[in-house]
């Protein structure tokens, strides 16, 4: 099971909304005496996703360079262009996982929505392809309708997303 490591002003319930889990899904596998007291360093098991160490695969967002890459085995497999998120709308820098995934899911999302342990966040397709190598979204990763898809069939969610400047 994946493992999330509690940051300053994380609550048990904000944990839970980010991964698309259920608190009681939370406490269930981790023994807290206090649910309500959790610290930061503490941590905090994710059920029903593997832990990104057991995954061959991982994913690094430079913003700056508007490239996803695509790492196997700690070794680049393919780089793909991106958009980022515009002014007022950062793409946050952090680590995450994907936690899962919808095909199709509607609006400008194109082809395939990919969520990450950000509540709202994710990497996702378009219907505005001229819109790929500029910073244009609201803090999501977007990719080409191809290019997710691409993604999707190769990286299982709990995969570790790296977003960076």
């Amino acid at each position: 099971m994946a493992i999330h490591i509690v940051q300053l002003g994380e609550t048990l319930s904000s944990i839970a909304i980010d991964y698309r889990r259920t608190v009681p899904q939370l406490l269930q596998v981790n023994p807290l005496s206090n649910p309500n007291m959790i610290l930061p360093g503490q941590h905090i098991i994710i059920p029903g996703l593997p832990t990104k160490e057991s995954i061959p695969f991982s994913i690094e967002v430079s913003i700056s360079n508007r490239t996803l890459t695509l790492k196997e085995n700690g070794q680049i497999r393919k780089t793909y262009p991106i958009a980022v998120g515009r002014m007022l709308y950062d793409t946050p820098i952090g680590d995450y996982v994907i936690v899962n995934r919808e095909p199709n899911p509607g609006g400008p999302y194109g082809s395939m929505w990919l969520s990450l342990s950000k509540v709202s966040y994710g990497i996702h397709g378009t219907n505005d392809p001229s819109s790929i190598g500029k910073a244009v979204s609201r803090g999501c990763v977007r990719m080409h309708n191809s290019d997710v898809n691409e993604l999707a069939s190769i990286v299982p969610n709990g995969t570790g997303v790296s977003i960076r400047p």
